[in-house]
């Protein structure tokens, strides 16, 4: 399958999906690591996709999004960001409410691979 077509699937799979490197009990990098807490602290049930576990992905994935570098937020199909943005979102209170207008359709996952 084209790497493009298996990312939309993703995010269209996810409401609120976050690629990064490692996973948010073992985050691989430090903005990984802030980007996937401050999900956790909005109280945002995400899926996590470790793009170290498909090298077709961590390649793809910028082009995809036009966005250098990991982790990115993608919500509803739409890429929000990387660890900075994640951030002002969570300080903001933005986080918590984009999460609680989006609790219907998320539903929490264990998976963090693609």
């Amino acid at each position: 399958m084209d790497i493009r077509r298996e990312i939309k699937d993703l995010v269209r799979r996810h409401p609120l999906i976050l690629f990064m490197k490692g996973t948010p009990e073992y985050p691989m990098c430090a903005a990984s690591a802030q980007a996937s807490e401050a999900l956790q602290q909005a109280d945002a049930p995400f899926h996590a996709v470790d793009v170290q576990q498909n090298p077709r992905l961590r390649a793809g994935l910028p082009r995809y999004s036009n966005w250098p570098d990991f982790p990115q937020l993608f919500v509803q199909g739409d890429l929000i960001g990387g660890c900075e943005v994640v951030i002002d979102l969570l300080q903001s209170g933005e986080l918590a409410r984009l999460a609680h207008d989006l609790a219907p359709s998320l539903i929490p996952t264990c998976t963090f691979r693609a």
